[in-house]
């Protein structure tokens, strides 16, 4: 078997939160110089998986388990405290949509910006500008400026684009639960049009149901650590088990 495209090994990572909240003037000036106090906050504890050609890898877990940590780990947004994460192909991530955007420009102008952004070419751009455009069903609103638009709307254009510029290996973060019924299943062809020819994916979610449809694998997190891990039927099965349990 080939080298893992993506290789995570006893990753650990923790961060320092304030303990003291100052919200107005006041308490930034009665608090003078005294540097703030600060809470350590453990998140991932030697976290180890790998994701091969063709995978899809699920990740399942309560929130606070550290699932969106350690796809931002991946994408090299965060750097670990400890272990290794060895990456062997282009990653695509779909997270914090949004991030990057100009308010002040319009959708084409956007769609330009974070398609670039992505690594796509001007060229491929303009051929699939208006395919973009119409998945995100603002064809009609390509010139208004993104300002205006509701937040559904700038979500959908992000996945638009994000789903375009799909390299070796997507990394997913609650994409396919995002939307309304309608969005949800053009997401859900897509991402079976990716599997289809060959991307390897690494999947968040909190819904069984996904899990088990569209992973082939997955790891279930709680309190930092993976506690099950196995075909994505059982470990979504046991996902459901334990929250009947913990309520």
């Amino acid at each position: 078997m080939s080298a893992p495209l993506i290789e995570v090994d006893s990753v650990s990572k923790s961060f320092w939160i304030p303990d003291e909240p100052r919200h107005t003037i006041r308490e930034h000036v009665m608090a003078g110089f005294r540097p703030r106090p600060r809470r350590h906050l453990p998140v991932l504890d030697s976290v180890s998986l790998q994701l091969h050609k063709g995978e899809a890898l699920g990740i399942m877990g309560a929130n606070g388990c550290g699932k969106s940590t350690l796809l931002k780990l991946v994408c090299g947004i965060y750097l670990p405290d400890a272990g290794t994460i060895t990456t062997r192909a282009p990653i695509t991530p779909i997270l914090d949509l949004g991030v990057g955007w100009n308010p002040e420009l319009d959708a084409v102008d956007n769609v330009y910006l974070i398609g670039g952004l992505m690594g796509l070419s001007l060229a491929e751009i303009a051929r699939d500008l208006d395919a973009m455009l119409d998945f995100a069903e603002l064809r009609s609103y390509a010139r208004m400026r993104l300002k205006y638009f509701s937040s559904g709307m700038a979500a959908r254009l992000a996945y638009a684009v994000a789903f375009q510029a799909v390299r070796d290996v997507l990394v997913l973060d609650e994409v396919l639960a995002v939307g309304d019924a309608g969005f949800k299943q053009r997401c859900q062809e897509r991402y079976r049009e990716i599997r289809a020819a060959g991307h390897s994916t690494l999947v968040v979610s909190h819904d069984p149901l996904l899990i088990g449809e569209f992973c082939d694998r997955a790891v279930l997190l709680s309190g930092g650590r993976i506690v099950a891990e196995g075909p994505a039927p059982d470990v979504a099965e046991t996902y459901l088990s334990r929250l009947v349990k913990a309520s």
